[in-house]
C-alpha cells in the first residue's frame, strides 16, 4: 500500500485531458490522500469544453475560466501554474496531482518537489519523459482505464498472465527484471525479505511511471507472484495481510566423480 498524503490538490488541464476519465482519475489520486482542491482549467466558452460540464458538479470540481487571447496559443498552462504556486505558498495541501500530458508542466513539478511536497502526474503514454521523471509518481491514463489500454508479453509463469477476451490475445511490454532486482536490493536491510510496499516505493523512486497494471497485473503482489525468482509470503497483522517478498535461493549442485 502506498504512503498516504494528508491533502492533495488536483489541477486538470482541460485542454489536455479527457473528461470521461475524470472519475477514474479522482479515484486513482484518492489512493494517496484526501483530494481537497479540485480545479479544471480551460476556455469554457469554446465547444470542445462542453464534455466537462456534465460531470463538474457531480465530482465537485471548480471550473477555472481562461480565455485564449491569441490564436494557436492557450493560456491554461500559465493559469494552472500560477494557481499551483499560490496553493504551494499558502500551504493548504500536502501534495499535488497535475493532470496533463504537456511538457510545459515539467518546471512546475520540479519546483513543487524542491519544496519537499508530494507531486504526481497523470497523462497518456505519449507524455514527454521529462515531465514523467519530474514527478514522484506518474500514472498513465491507459493503466487507469482498461478500455484505453493498447496492449503491447511479459516473462512470467503462465499462471498469472491475464486471460484475453475471446478472439483477442493480449500482449504486454517486457518486464525490466534488472529494475525489479534493483528495487528489491534497495528494499532489504537484514535478511532477504521485505514488505512488497517497500519495493513499490523504491520502484517509483527509480521509475515514477512504474505500474503493475501496465504489464497486465492488478497489483504488485500479483506481479511478483508470477516471477520465478521470487516468492510471496503472507504476513497477517491485525487481520490485514501485509505481504513480504523473498528471493528464492539458487542451489548449485556439484557432480561428484
Amino acid at each position: 500500500m502506498e504512503n498516504k498524503t494528508e491533502k492533495i490538490a488536483i489541477l486538470v488541464d482541460g485542454d489536455n485531458a479527457q473528461a470521461k476519465l475524470l472519475k477514474a482519475i479522482l479515484e486513482e489520486v484518492s489512493k494517496y490522500g484526501k483530494v481537497t482542491v479540485r480545479r479544471i482549467y480551460g476556455d469554457w466558452t469554446v465547444p470542445h469544453m462542453n464534455s466537462w460540464k456534465d460531470i463538474l458538479n457531480d465530482l465537485s470540481f471548480n471550473p477555472i475560466q481562461k480565455f485564449s487571447y491569441t490564436t494557436g496559443k492557450n493560456s491554461t498552462d500559465s493559469s494552472l501554474i500560477i494557481d499551483a504556486m499560490d496553493i504551494l505558498h499558502d500551504k493548504i495541501v500536502d501534495g499535488f496531482c497535475i493532470v496533463s500530458s504537456d511538457s510545459d508542466y515539467t518546471g512546475l513539478a520540479k519546483r513543487i518537489r524542491e519544496e519537499g511536497i508530494f507531486v504526481m502526474g497523470i497523462g497518456v503514454k505519449k507524455t514527454p519523459k521529462a515531465f514523467v521523471q519530474s514527478c514522484e509518481i506518474f500514472t498513465f491514463c491507459e493503466n487507469i482505464s482498461p478500455d484505453l489500454v493498447t496492449p503491447v508479453l511479459i516473462e512470467t509463469t503462465a499462471k498469472s498472465v491475464p486471460k484475453a477476451k475471446k478472439g483477442k490475445k493480449p500482449s504486454f511490454p517486457n518486464l525490466d527484471l534488472e529494475l525489479i532486482n534493483k528495487a528489491y536490493e534497495m528494499s532489504i536491510s537484514e535478511g532477504n525479505e521485505t514488505h512488497i510496499s517497500n519495493i513499490g516505493i523504491n520502484l517509483r523512486k527509480i521509475e515514477p511511471s512504474f505500474d503493475a497494471r501496465a504489464f497486465g497485473f492488478k497489483n504488485l503482489t500479483q506481479l511478483f507472484s508470477s516471477l520465478k525468482n521470487f516468492e510471496i509470503i503472507n504476513n497477517e497483522i491485525g487481520g490485514l495481510n501485509h505481504p513480504l517478498v523473498k528471493k528464492k535461493s539458487t542451489s548449485i549442485h556439484r557432480k561428484v566423480t
